[in-house]
């Protein structure tokens, strides 16, 4: 048999050699795919370990994916990039994956999805055990450096190694978000060293500071509200759930759903702003209707009494204050003016919002890894080949309710099986 023949058979048969930079939800579910695959998988995550912050997902329990996916969920300059991994990896191969390493899942009325342990962990380790019975290589507390091209293979970094020959690598190193478990830039640093776009970053599904005494007096007041974001003067949304009150501003459900919207806007220089109704379970008119028979009915009452079987009895005093109304007030004392304001604020109290609570206390980033130059179907590079990014270092970032997880499972699901076929 001719040299060269035998030579090409023997490059057929060695596993494909497939780096990893990053040890989380993104880089896990590539190194699995890629060793299911029949891949030589090294996983380089810069932590002592890998998925931390998948531990840290939905306060521990890991609202690990969502039932009903679509592109609307998530944002981004393309926001239909996501359409080709969300029909690719949809929840139900998700879930099939789940079955297939142990995990079992638990489906929320609202599509939400958890395992069925209701531990973060749990997800974490039948991820890395799996990696491990796969015989993929983890290396920890291994910060990739610098990585350089060499006759079309891959060279990594670190302080003190270099690792050769990786025939295709894959990028899944997450974004600034949670610096405390790990968030960096190192990523698109990398991406930019290989000539792609980085867009501004911002964080996302994180707290809202407020120009305003109010809520750090309400600091940790807890309550059901609908939230309206204000960008110009103009509506972009609205969301309602938890509301929690802080020493800088406002947190809780509510306020987490629109501060994609609100970091972006803000990033712009543009003008931002929230309302808060308080008693969205009133229509205008029939909230309207009953403030005036409840002052006309209780005319001795003070109009803090009043507002207290209402609203939150810790909320009416400075919801009063903003209006300008003594609480002592009686009822009897309230004019039509005043009480015409009084429902306009219950029903739409403004704040100014001057910035996020920051990437430390963000779940997520938007921004990132332009999506131009990345093909949706493999998120291969369309400049360097066997180059693939993955998670949530591209510019992708997805509602509140496991979007975000399931994009970077599906991202790096995609990137893995094109990198150990091509």
């Amino acid at each position: 048999m001719p040299f060269l023949h035998l030579f090409r058979l023997y490059g057929a048969l060695m596993p494909r050699k497939i780096a990893i930079v990053g040890g989380g939800a993104a880089g896990l579910m590539a190194a699995i795919t890629a060793a299911e695959a029949g891949g030589d998988v090294w996983l380089f995550e810069r932590n002592s370990e890998v998925g931390r912050k998948i531990l840290a997902s939905g306060n521990g329990r890991c609202n690990i994916s969502n039932t009903t996916l679509h592109a609307g969920n998530f944002f981004g300059q393309n926001r239909s990039f996501v359409s080709d991994a969300l029909h690719a990896f949809n929840f139900h191969h998700f879930q099939k994956f789940c079955r297939s390493i142990g995990l079992f899942l638990q489906i929320q009325p609202d599509g939400r999805v958890y395992p069925l342990t209701n531990e973060a962990k749990s997800v974490k380790m039948l991820f890395e055990e799996r990696c491990e019975t796969l015989h993929v290589k983890i290396c920890c507390d291994a910060p990739i450096t610098r990585i350089d091209t060499v006759a079309n293979t891959y060279t990594l970094h670190t302080q003190t190694q270099e690792f050769e020959g990786f025939e295709a690598l894959i990028i899944a190193t997450g974004s600034e978000a949670a610096p405390q478990l790990g968030g960096c830039d190192d990523g698109m640093r990398f991406a930019k060293a290989f000539g792609h776009e980085i867009l501004p970053t911002y964080p996302s599904l994180v707290g809202l500071h407020l120009a305003s005494p109010y809520p750090q007096a309400l600091s940790g007041v807890k309550t059901t509200a609908e939230l309206t974001l204000w960008i110009d003067r103009e509506a972009h949304g609205t969301s309602g759930g938890d509301l929690l009150f802080t020493a800088y501003g406002i947190s809780g459900f509510a306020a987490l759903d629109l501060s994609q919207g609100a970091a972006y806007a803000l990033m712009q220089g543009r003008s931002v702003g929230v309302s808060i109704n308080l008693l969205p379970q009133f229509q205008t008119q029939e909230l309207a209707s009953q403030l005036g028979k409840l002052t006309a009915s209780m005319r001795e009452r003070t109009i803090y009494a009043l507002l207290c079987g209402l609203i939150s009895s810790k909320i009416a005093p400075h919801l009063l204050q903003s209006c300008r109304i003594d609480p002592a007030t009686p009822c009897a004392g309230i004019g039509t003016k005043t009480l015409k304001h009084l429902l306009h604020t219950l029903r739409e109290w403004r704040f100014e919002v001057t910035q996020t609570h920051g990437f430390k206390h963000a779940e997520v980033s938007g921004g990132g890894v332009s999506t131009e130059m990345i093909d949706p179907q493999t998120m291969a590079s369309k400049r360097h080949k066997g180059l693939y990014f993955a998670g949530e270092l591209l510019d992708v970032v997805g509602e509140r309710g496991g979007y975000n997880l399931h994009f970077a499972w599906a991202s790096g699901y995609l990137a893995a099986k094109a990198a150990s076929r091509s």
